[in-house]
């Protein structure tokens, strides 16, 4: 994973601190594209109100506490072998606003967060709005955080965020302990080996798409689900059944020929406490399932539960790259970081047939209380969405607050539709509550 720490600023006769793009950030931001904005949107809802002027000052007070989100990307001559974030002291925007209530104020601070990513030429790159009114009494606040994910992710933001909680509020908002997983004898279920990395796996069947470009969303608020104490696999293996099982009968209902699914899963190592690197600090591993997997008639989801289970155990106690070894020679700076870039667009469009099915972002459970106060309370919900271009078109993203799972499902539109969404929420709550019913 990232290995970056939190510089000391420079002084001002040793100029700005530099620092250069770690692998991932390079990478994305060979890629960007304005038709569908790498951003991660994050939506964090409390009971209460916030006052504007205290939460300014305590979020620009958490900035400066996290100072390497303080950062903006450095100008370069068309020679220079990387791309460098350089450091400022001070944001060079203002990052909190406020606006106007309304009837349509929430669908439209989510469509910002899906279209409007902040440049990466001024710091930071985020922004935060507070919608306030949107309870039944026009009572509580919602927070929209949109990330340029070019930068950092979901969880390093949120770490900003619960330290703006704490510095707001005056309450605990510590990392809680991760729960304690009740251990099992590892005996691996016998089954099918896992389909080869050079087929190319399934593509999510085209819905309805829209004609305008651009990501839709959908959230919605789940139970999480039941497991038994001793079961041997997670709330995180469920989920992966889940997912799996949803776009497997997406595909049969569209017609699709059955093929292997491969299913992207970020896996986070960081730290939650203050020490936590701020960037892109996750790394990915693709979890696959055999067309006969995914088949209920074939394969009970007990079973599949369990090998899904010994698959991701496995993958995680790898030791590799974030994107792997190949997109680590990728950006060797032996070349000018220009001429990387027209070789990653190219590879990209060619390797496009073999990129994994979806990708299932969990979470898991926050581990902060987002605490703002007596005012205005702690969080009772937080979404995330990870961006959805094609070739996937579709990410699945939860999380857990307060006893509940808050999915969003995130698509492009060149590929689904409002309505294709709201069929494969269904499909999702659906084959979840499956995952409860079959043990092993």
């Amino acid at each position: 994973m990232t290995t970056l720490d939190h510089p000391a600023r420079d002084d001002a006769a040793r100029g700005p601190v530099r620092i250069p793009f770690p692998v991932v950030d390079e990478v994305s931001r060979h890629c960007l594209q304005e038709e569908e904005p790498e951003t991660v949107h994050i939506e964090v809802h409390l009971p209460g109100r916030l006052d504007p002027d205290r939460l300014r000052e305590a979020f620009t007070e958490a900035l400066h506490r996290h100072p390497r989100i303080l950062m903006r990307q450095a100008p370069a001559h068309w020679y220079s072998r990387r791309y460098e974030w350089e450091l400022t002291k001070e944001p060079e925007v203002e990052v909190v606003s406020f606006p106007p209530p309304g009837p349509d104020a929430l669908r439209d601070a989510r469509t910002r967060s899906l279209t409007q990513a902040p440049p990466l030429s001024l710091s930071p790159p985020i922004r935060l709005e507070v919608v306030a009114g949107t309870g039944p009494e026009r009572e509580g606040t919602v927070l929209f955080l949109t990330i340029n994910h070019t930068a950092l992710d979901g969880p390093a933001c949120l770490r900003i965020l619960a330290t703006a909680a704490e510095l707001y509020g005056g309450e605990d908002n510590a990392p809680t302990a991760p729960p304690v997983r009740a251990t099992t004898p590892d005996l691996p279920l016998a089954g099918p080996e896992t389909p080869s990395t050079w087929a190319p796996p399934a593509r999510v069947a085209p819905g309805t798409p829209e004609p305008s470009p651009g990501n839709g969303l959908l959230v919605t608020e789940l139970p999480v689900p039941r497991r038994p104490r001793s079961a041997p696999y997670t709330v995180n293996d469920q989920l992966m059944v889940t997912t799996a099982l949803m776009l497997a009968h997406w595909n049969r209902e569209h017609g699709a020929r059955p093929r292997p699914l491969r299913i992207t899963m970020p896996v986070d190592d960081r730290p939650r406490d203050t020490r936590m690197p701020i960037g892109n600090g996750t790394r990915l591993v693709d979890v696959a399932f055999l067309p006969e997997e995914v088949d209920q008639r074939r394969t009970p989801t007990a079973v599949l539960l369990r090998r899904t289970a010994d698959r991701t155990r496995a993958l995680k106690s790898l030791s590799r790259p974030q994107l792997g070894h190949g997109a680590s020679l990728l950006t060797a700076p032996v070349v000018p970081v220009s001429w990387r870039a027209a070789l990653t667009r190219g590879l990209r469009r060619a390797a496009a047939p073999w990129t994994s099915t979806t990708l299932l972002s969990n979470i898991g459970r926050i581990p902060y209380s987002l605490d703002f106060g007596q005012e205005a309370g702690r969080a009772h919900a937080v979404w995330f969405s990870a961006p959805a271009r094609m070739p996937r078109g579709l990410t699945v993203t939860t999380a857990s607050t307060a006893g509940r799972l808050h999915l969003a499902l995130r698509w492009s539109r060149a590929l689904l539709g409002h309505g294709d969404g709201a069929h494969l929420r269904d499909l999702f709550e659906h084959y979840l509550h499956a995952t409860e019913e079959d043990t092993l």
